[in-house]
């Protein structure tokens, strides 16, 4: 994957933002998710949400969506399979660092 981080364990950069991966996890939830929702959820001003969406959806994580009800615009994000494989990589790179933290701690003892 070409967001990775170098190191021991290979983290995706685009994850490594807290609201990024909040919205990488709600998505993974629900499957699909509107602005308001997210922006309620995550507790995000408009413009930083705008900005994080922007950020995943160049990474080809999630789809935007937008349309109308009325004459109020409606916005959309869905996760793709780029998204949930990448999350889910990267939940695994989480979990390898607590198994190692778990086993050097028991080791001790």
């Amino acid at each position: 994957m070409g967001h990775e981080v170098t190191g021991e364990h290979r983290f995706d950069a685009v994850l490594l933002s807290q609201a990024r991966l909040g919205v990488v996890t709600v998505l993974m939830a629900r499957k699909q998710a509107t602005f308001s929702e997210l922006k309620e959820c995550l507790a995000l001003t408009q413009g930083n949400l705008t900005i994080h969406l922007q950020k995943l959806e160049e990474a080809k994580y999630i789809s935007i969506h937008k349309t109308f009800a009325g004459r109020k615009p409606r916005t959309t994000c869905k996760i793709t399979s780029t998204g949930r494989k990448a999350f889910l990589n990267h939940l695994d790179q989480l979990r390898a660092c607590v198994d190692e933290n778990e086993s050097g701690t028991n080791s001790e003892m």
